[in-house]
């Protein structure tokens, strides 16, 4: 009798114990995140979920800033995750119509946080610097010259547009290169999701800008059409990843079908949106054409996996040289 218990006890174990060596394995080598009971995220996939909360939480404080004042410390602090506060942000002198678009983008950068921070952990706020001066480094740099007075992006409508234009375009051409690289349905449904918004962003943000596309920037002798074009331009040389940016117009092969200057959405030839890789992503936000090379809107670079690998190698380089 006593042997018959002993046998059956040990059946039993048999699939615990093969779980609990599955686990071990798991743990181990291939590197999953559990979202739920039904599906694991690859460490990859969490890895490119992860990489645009750097973006997000530029616009989030740009566009909540910028329309009301405040930022996540004030409306969201627990979406910081103790991350320094932005550098420079202020309030826009906005019309009431463009406060009120900027406001809903910014409760919209909020939702992007959330929705990212419920699928994988997440990361700290880095450090942002949104000051006037960081934007009018980057449009002397897009013009080949310093402007006079310096740029001001915060000095009304066609100002904060421009400067709402230089960066939520490059989170979403790093939405659509991420996508055809998940491996998992969460992470394609997610992607997928904020790529819609974000898309609908940048529609909005280069509608009201072509409305305004032949506007003299006061006190600048450059329409608003010579901006964008500059911008993108600049986008693409620090990218280093060919032509992935267009202004609002266009010579007309360029245009959609090759047949129009009008160019209110970008495209490549088919008229399908552009993609971007991380590392292409970071020479732009940080400014120095250089994944490795922090400075612009990050003056300590951005975080998550993928942007700390590129400046590990630095440290490492720089360790092996001392």
């Amino acid at each position: 009798m006593e042997l018959s218990n002993s046998t059956a006890s040990t059946t039993a174990l048999k699939p615990l114990l093969l779980l609990l060596l599955l686990l071990h394995y798991l743990s181990g080598s291939a590197a999953f995140y559990i979202v739920s009971d039904a599906e694991k995220i690859p460490e990859s996939d969490v890895d490119l979920l992860e990489f645009p909360l750097n973006l997000e939480y530029l616009e989030a404080e740009f566009f909540s800033w910028g329309a009301l004042g405040y930022g996540l410390d004030r409306f969201a602090p627990s979406l910081t995750m103790g991350g320094p506060p932005p550098i420079g942000v202020k309030k826009a002198k906005l019309s009431p119509f463009m406060k009120d678009i900027i406001a809903q983008f910014a409760f919209q950068e909020f939702g992007h946080l959330r929705a990212i921070k419920k699928t994988v952990p997440g990361f700290p706020r880095p450090l942002l610097n949104l000051s006037a001066s960081s934007f009018a480094t980057v449009m002397n740099n897009a013009f080949g010259k310093p402007l006079v007075p310096p740029f001001d992006p915060y000095a009304n409508d066609i100002n904060y547009l421009l400067a709402s234009y230089v960066v939520p375009y490059v989170g979403l051409t790093g939405y659509v290169g991420a996508n055809p690289k998940l491996q998992s349905s969460t992470a394609k449904r997610l992607v997928a999701g904020l790529l819609g918004v974000e898309s609908g962003q940048d529609a909005v943000i280069r509608a009201l800008l072509y409305e305004r596309a032949m506007v003299k920037v006061i006190p600048y002798d450059f329409t608003v059409a010579e901006f964008t074009d500059r911008i993108s331009y600049l986008r693409n040389k620090l990218g280093k990843g060919g032509l992935k940016d267009e202004g609002l117009i266009v010579k007309p092969a360029q245009g959609a079908e090759g047949r129009i200057r009008g160019n209110v959405l970008a495209g490549d030839k088919f008229s399908v949106a552009f993609d971007r890789t991380p590392e292409e992503i970071l020479r732009i936000v940080y400014g120095s054409g250089k994944e490795n090379k922090p400075g612009g809107f990050y003056p300590k670079g951005a975080d998550g996996n993928i942007a700390r690998s590129h400046l590990d190698d630095v440290v490492n380089y720089d360790l092996l040289n001392t």
